[in-house]
């Protein structure tokens, strides 16, 4: 140690550590994208994260068929009728396997312009005068853009070699996407053996990883009904990156479930129990577009906890939907009223009513209800909390991870935790709780081995699922007529 003569000073680490700023409902959106129409198009089989509608559009393009294209429905859902951001995006609609190849397919020239309606990939393009001839060169001989109709539209440019009282036509060569080759598979996903790389569900563990952001919610409109993705949705959105959870919303299908006495069965023969499993029935509309349920939900969800700075302990249950009706897929409208809504709730299906204050999220229940009824797996306001707590603690506490066990440790989380949970009991956000390092949890052996376990009480609130007021007539009031 060097000679010292003077007035020195040190510092030390601040011994109550802030909560790290997570996310609740962070959604992560797997489906189909028409691609063809993306101006800078993202990777197959990779989160991308946007956080307007401008960015989802460049990278995914976007069309009005929502069948084909799943995506679409909760970009324009989110971002255009509940204004809510950020979305990750997963889209495995693949250029380089789900395509059709077309082959000298003529087509008519009409003012200069030659047009197709059909998902052509551009990069595959190849214009010809003849069907067996040379193909022209793009930016000389011709210029290629989507209309607004999703219409490929070829235009001869004046310098080229098509600008000729003799041509009529042309000739393409091309592929185009096929959305229908898409399958169940595709969604599911899994590893490559061959090249390490994620597809579909497996990408759920790289959020994280990517942004530095933990999923909140897991959706597949148009396929969350599939009993094999379901069960993948579910196993992964349980155990993200081994450390999270997230729940999953999913959609009853309207096509073979048309009536509401129907849901339940459906729900338990294809095994929709999940504490992190969120049912809806049937789908909404707006106008004339169609929407499943899950998306609404989800926005229903964004909201809520947009007005609570993103912390997940009100319930989505009686919150307004941007919708005006439910119906079955093909448009036939569905009627529910207070009895009818609350029974689907009963068996832990979400619905949508309109009985007081317009068209509302109507269920509080994850989809273990009625089978398990212990309110942290069953209310969908409380299993979110202790998924987010516990995304919290994680993120907070990971720089502790291998340093010394010593009282300065377990004090910092300790004084740390119960500070921040105070604040959510003055707030309202929680009823009550504590954090504690008990002996009996924390054996020697464990701590030789450099485990230590700490042990959290607290209690978020429930929805105010039932309101009653007794009223009685009181007869003694009559004494007021002799006064």
């Amino acid at each position: 140690m060097a000679y010292k003569h003077g007035v020195y000073t040190s510092e030390v680490a601040t011994s109550i550590i802030p909560a790290v700023n997570t996310t609740a409902g962070l959604p992560v959106v797997f489906g189909t994208a028409p691609i063809h129409l993306a101006t800078d198009r993202a990777k197959c089989n990779r989160p991308i994260l946007c956080y307007n509608y401008q960015e989802a559009v460049e990278q995914f393009g976007y069309s009005k068929n929502w069948q084909k294209y799943t995506l679409c429905e909760v970009m324009y859902s989110q971002f255009s009728l509940y204004n809510r951001s950020p979305i990750v995006f997963v889209n495995v609609l693949d250029a380089n396997k789900h395509k059709e190849a077309i082959e000298n397919r003529e087509l008519q020239l009409n003012d200069k312009v030659a047009t197709i309606a059909e998902p052509i990939l551009l990069e595959t393009l190849k214009v010809k005068k003849a069907s067996e001839g040379e193909a022209l060169s793009l930016g000389v001989d011709y210029e290629v853009a989507y209309d607004d109709n999703e219409v490929l539209n070829i235009t001869a440019l004046d310098e080229g070699q098509l600008v000729t009282e003799e041509i009529t036509s042309i000739f393409i060569d091309c592929d185009k996407l096929d959305p229908s080759l898409v399958n169940e598979d595709d969604i599911i996903g899994g590893i490559d053996i061959s090249t390490g790389t994620y597809k579909g569900l497996e990408t759920l563990n790289q959020v994280f990883p990517l942004y530095g952001l933990v999923p909140g919610i897991v959706l597949a409109p148009g396929w969350s009904d599939k009993s094999e993705v379901s069960a993948v949705m579910k196993a992964k959105a349980s155990n993200i990156n081994s450390h999270f959870k997230a729940i999953t919303i999913h959609d009853a299908p309207t096509d073979t479930v048309t009536k509401y006495t129907d849901v339940n069965k459906w729900k338990n023969d294809n095994n929709f129990t999940g504490e992190n499993q969120v049912l809806c029935w049937p789908m909404v509309k707006l106008g004339d577009d169609i929407y499943h349920m899950s998306t609404h939900a989800l926005g229903a969800i964004a909201t809520t906890d947009s007005s609570n700075d993103d912390i997940p302990y009100e319930s989505p249950s009686n919150k307004s939907i941007q919708i005006d009706g439910i119906c079955l897929v093909d448009g036939t409208e569905v009627i529910l009223g207070p009895d009818e809504a609350n029974y689907l709730e009963g068996q832990g299906i979400v619905t949508a009513l309109n009985f007081v204050g317009g068209w509302k999220l109507w269920g509080n229940r994850t989809c273990c209800y009625p089978s398990n009824t212990d309110p942290k797996d069953s209310f969908i306001s409380i299993r979110r909390m202790f998924n987010w707590h516990s995304q919290t603690f994680i993120q907070t506490y990971w720089a502790k991870v291998d340093k010394p066990i010593n009282k300065r440790l377990i004090e910092t989380v300790v004084d740390s935790e119960n500070i921040r949970i105070n604040g959510f009991v003055s707030e309202g956000i929680l009823l009550g709780g504590r954090i504690e390092f008990l002996e009996d949890e924390n054996s020697t052996t464990n701590l030789l081995d450099g485990i230590i376990k700490f042990h959290t009480y607290f209690t978020p609130p429930t929805p105010a699922r039932e309101i009653e007021n007794v009223i009685e007539y009181d007869p003694s009031y009559f004494s007021s007529l002799f006064s």
